[in-house]
């Protein structure tokens, strides 16, 4: 992925390793109540996965679909909705353990990475022990995301590393507002400017 269209090169408001949270007028099925982790985020654009919205696909069904053998244990394990743009293409966020061919590092522990060679080690049990897979991204064009943020359609959160790998998908949405003290279920679903 380090050659990928996604620039590596911040700024210095660069949202990278932070949180957005989908404020409830935000209605869009795919972003409704979501959580998303954005990757990268220069004047060329921004690239997030979501890391709240499993899909009913499973990981079973991904070894399956690429024929990878796998242990039964992680058959059940949740497939996430990361984004309308390319749903067939996989990601794997994860903390930073391992070399993969084909690898975006955003911080010192955590990357993104978009190859075969991960999936069959998670398969295996010997890829890295926290790691959320999920099909698609969210993209946005330059100047994209700071509208939408200036709409109040996002709240903006540091990321952590908690909530991407032990908190349960449900409960990221609540737990990543209540990292600023917001109970989202308080919070109007009309936006305003004062």
């Amino acid at each position: 992925m380090s050659d990928s269209k996604w620039p590596t090169v911040e700024t210095a408001d660069s949202l990278r390793d932070h949180f957005l949270i989908a404020m409830p007028s935000l209605t869009d099925p795919i972003f409704n109540r979501s959580v998303t982790y954005i990757c990268d985020h220069s004047d060329q654009g921004a690239m997030g996965i979501v890391l709240n919205q499993p899909l009913e696909l499973k990981m079973g069904d991904v070894f399956d679909q690429l024929s990878i053998e796998y242990n039964s244990t992680l058959d059940n394990y949740p497939v996430l909705a990361g984004g309308p743009v390319d749903m067939q293409r996989g990601f794997v966020l994860h903390r930073d353990q391992g070399t993969w061919d084909s690898t975006l590092r955003i911080t010192s522990e955590i990357s993104l990475t978009a190859s075969r060679d991960i999936v069959a080690a998670i398969a295996r049990e010997q890829g890295p022990k926290h790691a959320q897979f999920a099909l698609g991204y969210a993209g946005w064009s330059p100047g994209q995301l700071e509208e939408e943020i200036s709409a109040n359609s996002w709240l903006i959160v540091p990321a952590d590393t908690g909530i991407m790998f032990d908190t349960p998908v449900e409960d990221r949405w609540g737990a990543t507002a209540r990292q600023l003290g917001v109970d989202m279920n308080l919070i109007s679903t009309t936006a305003g400017h004062a």
